[in-house]
């Protein structure tokens, strides 16, 4: 049905165990004329077929969407999409509370180079392959037939992940929405804007630790460093928090935040700052009850995750430091490339060299519309902690 990809002998384990891509390296012959982008069906030494997905000339080469012989067509992607939105509405989004989620999680959801995340009748598309953006009208389609009524667009986003293609170009490809568009999480309202804002807009993976620091917020003094949209001092204030600092390096990340508070009507105990986080926290002296640690990926490539430890090490050591005895600190990774148990570990680490002693109180992760794929566990990226300072 599809043009062929065949195996070296006993490269096929992988995909016996279902893991969804195939690395370059495995292969040993491949049909002619095969473009990025194409659906390939893939076989082993025996001619055996094994599974079906997206080519791409890289290191990654094929991500498979299917492992049984079957078209890739309108009705595959109706039945996956059907599947995840299902799976989102158990657990308790697409409601007037939490209109803010993730749809389609890649592999953890059967769609490698897929992402597509959900405010308020929008749905906002990245692609991470070739393969995925040649099939966007298929997945646009499925997103109308499944949400229907509810469904007010579909926004293409894809071209700062698929860079290297000039010819893709952000835009609306069903329905129109002006930005920023308002939509809730938790009760907290947000602005909402997937054309200049980072991602698609919003980091959608932390919903249930901002909800998680509530707990601790109350009549405390809290630092919220690298807030982007203040997610996270906005559920400090609505608990109760007696200030809260939100600190970005960006000016324009400040007035997103500045506009969040405003929308919800908390701008009484809450202050902004510009600045670099851990140029700040020199200046901070035992002042704060609660930091919030939530930076970018310090590493997305495996030769610069020793550069990323040492990045977190800093970074969490200067915060331990500067905290009051008794003091709470969330802090988070987002990099792929180290595990949770290397950032635990180096988190120890910030802790031994500071001199105060730490206990965990929490292990935090990424919430459940950002499933794992049982057989591919790099989808595991967001990894946290709460500790205490004595």
């Amino acid at each position: 049905m599809y043009k062929q990809i065949i195996l070296r002998k006993n490269k096929e384990e992988s995909l016996l165990r279902r893991h969804p891509w195939v690395f370059s390296g495995a292969i040993d012959l491949i049909d002619d004329e095969i473009s990025d982008g194409d659906i390939v069906s893939v076989f082993d030494s025996r001619n055996k077929f094994l599974a079906s997905g997206h080519f791409q000339n890289a290191t990654i080469a094929v991500r498979i969407l299917t492992f049984e012989e079957i078209e890739l067509n309108q009705s595959f992607y109706n039945k996956v999409l059907s599947e995840a939105i299902e799976l989102r509405k158990t657990l308790g989004l697409f409601s007037k509370e939490n209109s803010i989620c993730r749809i389609l999680h890649g592999e953890g959801d059967g769609l490698p180079g897929l992402i597509i995340d959900y405010y308020n009748g929008v749905a906002v598309i990245q692609c991470h392959s070739i393969g995925m953006y040649q099939s966007i009208e298929l997945i646009s389609v499925a997103l109308q037939t499944v949400l229907g009524k509810s469904l007010k667009a579909v926004y293409s986003k894809s071209s700062e992940t698929l860079h290297n293609k000039a010819d893709i170009v952000d835009s609306f490809i069903f329905g129109t929405c002006k930005t920023p568009h308002k939509a809730k999480e938790n009760g907290i309202t947000f602005s909402i804007d997937w054309v200049t804002g980072q991602k698609t807009g919003f980091f959608i993976d932390q919903r249930e630790n901002r909800k998680l620091l509530s707990k601790y917020a109350q009549n405390k003094k809290i630092l919220n460093t690298f807030c982007y949209s203040g997610g996270f001092s906005l559920f400090a204030l609505k608990a109760g928090a007696n200030e809260v600092h939100s600190l970005d390096s960006s000016k324009k990340a400040i007035e997103l935040t500045e506009q969040n508070v405003g929308l919800n009507k908390l701008e009484e105990n809450h202050m902004t700052i510009v600045a670099d986080a851990m140029e700040f926290m020199k200046t901070v002296d035992n002042s704060f009850d609660v930091i919030i640690l939530d930076p970018p990926a310090f590493a997305k490539h495996r030769d610069k995750r020793h550069q990323a430890i040492q990045g977190y090490k800093r970074l969490n050591e200067m915060a331990i430091r500067s905290i009051r005895p008794g003091g709470i600190i969330f802090t988070f990774s987002c990099s792929q490339v180290v595990d949770k148990n290397l950032f635990t570990h180096t988190v120890i680490a910030a802790a031994i060299s500071s001199g105060r002693k730490i206990r965990i109180l929490e292990q935090l992760h990424q919430p459940a519309d950002h499933p794992i794929n049982a057989f591919h566990p790099e989808g595991e990226y967001l990894k946290g902690l709460v500790i205490q300072v004595s």
